[in-house]
């Protein structure tokens, strides 16, 4: 049996890495016009300035010295930042092909596998988005029958808000599950009760990988896969949760599968088992098992996390602008009474519209985005970009760009109304980014945002409980959530 000496085991990883960097290095020098960006350190490239746990801040301080397009080096991995919103739109909307891809990683491997749309690739993404945005469709997005689902969800929520009688309580895990409830009624037909043990699972389970996700570990799993793999640490507990709730998922639409009656389809799961048994080639090359569970857990992780974040941002935020809910609950009251608030409404609310469009702004969910990557060789602002260089369009640049706020750091709904008070939209108002890889589920994120945040507010005035000091500091994490705090449901009637 060989044996190693661990000093010699670590000097030789130290020098193997030091060279792949110096390689790593001179293959981008021979790229003419790549983008410019901070020197980087051999092994570490430029770690040491940036800040592991919210990096969209160092990006946003580093465009200021190097542009709009620069690059930095996460380990060895090289990757072009785009900052503000006239860059950000120029490469995803008219470079949308270019920078259509997305990184490989060997997280995204041993957790979606490049199945479902998130996280895929080439043919299989295009025809897995198509389905989605189709079936979507087919099962409420942007019609009446989600919108009713929507204000029966909102009754169930109120019921549970009024249980705690003017007291104190964390709201993360209730509006989470009725949040969640509306995307679970199109995948699988039904709710959950708040307290059911399957939805608490799936809802901790999402939350807690949410959170490691923007933990320092994880980025330098993402550098280091080789080294950092054998490691323990939070990347392991993320791999472990995902693998939890794709055997959960599998579970689920396996009793679907038993109950398929394919002349009565029922809900997106039963539209997918469907097209698996149209026997076409594209059946057997996309709609297959791995691909369900893949688009089912992107669906439901990402119609539950960002739109439940949105709206315990927006009650944080009344609670503490008090003089903003009130001009609110004015315009509700004026426009709406007592009536069921529809997203009809919407239009005669201009202050109402305003302040939910500032709530997606400041709150600024997914400040990094999510990863793109270049699909082909391409030359952007005057910079060349080879095929398969990570891209970063930072929307906290985007959200908080001075061309486009005037008070990009403060929470202030005039930003979106003119000076009559009329509702004004803004270019760079884009919380669910841009081009091919845009949000699949953005108009139903909206329908939620207005019914759901207009009815709470007609309902219910949101206190800070006695003696609370209401923090906007972001939580750490891949998105930016509220730090835990309790709010008080006073009712109004």
């Amino acid at each position: 049996m060989i044996t190693i000496d661990p000093i010699t085991f670590l000097v030789s990883i130290v020098v193997i890495l030091f060279l792949a960097n110096v390689f790593n290095n001179r293959k981008q020098d021979t790229c003419k016009n790549f983008p410019p960006g901070p020197t980087p350190l051999p092994i570490i490239g430029n770690m040491h300035i940036i800040d592991m746990a919210k990096p969209h801040n160092t990006f946003i301080e580093l465009a200021k010295k190097y542009g709009s397009v620069f690059s930095v080096q996460f380990g060895l991995k090289k990757m072009v930042i785009l900052c503000g919103y006239d860059t950000v739109k120029d490469a995803l909307i008219n470079y949308a092909e270019e920078f259509s891809e997305r990184p490989d990683s060997l997280m995204v491997t041993k957790t979606s596998r490049g199945d479902g749309v998130i996280f895929s690739h080439g043919e299989n993404w295009k025809v897995m988005r198509r389905f989605a945005l189709s079936t979507l469709r087919d099962y409420g997005m942007g019609k009446k029958s989600i919108e009713n689902k929507i204000n029966d969800e909102c009754e169930s929520l109120m019921q549970t808000f009024r249980s705690y009688k003017g007291k104190a309580f964390n709201n993360l895990t209730i509006i989470n599950a009725a949040v969640a409830n509306i995307i679970v009624s199109i995948l699988l037909g039904h709710r959950f009760e708040y307290g059911d043990p399957n939805i608490l699972r799936l809802m901790n389970l999402i939350t807690e990988n949410i959170r490691i996700l923007g933990s320092p570990m994880v980025r330098l799993y993402d550098s280091y896969p080789s080294l950092i793999d054998w490691l323990p640490g939070s990347h392991r507990k993320f791999i472990e949760n995902s693998n939890k709730m794709q055997e959960f998922l599998k579970e689920t639409f396996i009793k679907q599968e038993k109950e398929l009656d394919i002349n009565d389809q029922r809900n997106l799961i039963e539209s997918f088992l469907a097209k698996q048994q149209e026997g076409k080639q594209e059946s057997t090359l996309y709609f297959h098992n791995k691909n369900l569970v893949g688009l089912v857990n992107n669906l439901f992780t990402a119609g539950m996390e960002t739109t439940s974040t949105t709206l315990r941002w927006g009650l944080l935020l009344m609670m503490k602008y008090p003089e903003i809910q009130k001009k609110v609950q004015n315009e509700i009251e004026r426009v709406i009474g007592s009536a069921q608030p529809q997203t009809e409404h919407r239009k005669q609310m201009p202050y109402t519209d305003a302040v939910i469009h500032e709530i997606q702004r400041f709150g600024d969910i997914v400040p990094s985005n999510v990863a793109h990557a270049t699909s082909q060789d391409v030359t952007f602002r005057g910079y060349f970009i080879q095929k398969g260089t990570i891209v970063l369009p930072i929307l906290s640049s985007v959200l908080r760009d001075e061309a486009y706020f005037e008070k990009p750091e403060e929470f202030c709904p005039e930003h979106f109304l003119d000076s009559e008070g009329h509702f004004k939209k803004s270019d760079a108002f884009i919380p669910f980014s841009l081009g091919k890889r845009s949000c699949a589920g953005e108009n139903l994120a909206k329908t939620e945002l207005f019914v759901f945040f207009t009815t709470l507010l007609q309902n219910f005035t949101f206190q800070a409980p006695p003696g609370a000091k209401l923090d906007l500091t972001p939580a750490i994490g891949f998105t930016n959530a509220p730090l835990p705090h309790e709010i008080c449901a006073i009712p109004r009637s």
